[in-house]
C-alpha cells in the first residue's frame, strides 16, 4: 500500500477522517464535486476548490486483489454518489461478492498514525 503522509495541503482531508467524515473538494465557481487531491475543477477548471462532507456512499466501478507476505489485500475504486472516483482499499468483503455497480459504503481504517477511508459493501 501507498505510504500516507500529511501535509499543508491534505490536513483537512485527514482531520475529517480521524473525525469519521469523507471529504472531497467542491468547486465553488460551479458547485461541481471533485477528489480530494484535485487542485483545479474538472468541469469549469475553476481553482477556487473548498472542502465539502460527501455522503460516504457510492458504487464499485473496479477492483483488484493484491497477494502479498501478510495475506490478501481488495483494493478498489469506488464512485461516490457525488460524482468523483476514489481509490480506496476494500474492507471487510469478499472478493467473489464483488460487481461492478455494487453499493459501497464509506469506513475508516488505521494507516499509520492517520485514518483513511476505505468501503465495504455493508453499512
Amino acid at each position: 500500500m501507498v505510504e500516507i503522509e500529511r501535509d499543508e495541503e491534505s490536513a483537512p482531508f485527514f482531520d475529517a477522517a480521524n473525525e469519521g467524515e469523507l471529504v472531497i473538494k467542491r468547486c465553488e465557481a460551479c458547485g461541481h464535486f471533485a477528489g480530494p487531491a484535485t487542485s483545479v475543477c474538472p468541469a469549469c477548471h475553476g481553482r477556487a476548490l473548498a472542502w465539502a462532507i460527501a455522503s460516504g456512499r457510492g458504487s464499485l466501478v473496479s477492483w483488484v486483489v493484491i497477494h502479498g507476505r501478510e495475506g490478501a489485500t481488495t483494493a478498489g475504486i469506488v464512485e461516490l454518489d457525488e460524482g468523483p472516483w476514489l481509490d480506496a482499499r476494500l474492507v471487510d468483503v469478499e472478493a467473489t461478492a464483488l460487481a461492478v455497480g455494487r453499493a459501497m459504503v464509506v469506513r475508516f481504517v488505521a494507516a499509520g498514525a492517520e485514518k483513511v477511508p476505505a468501503f465495504t459493501t455493508h453499512g
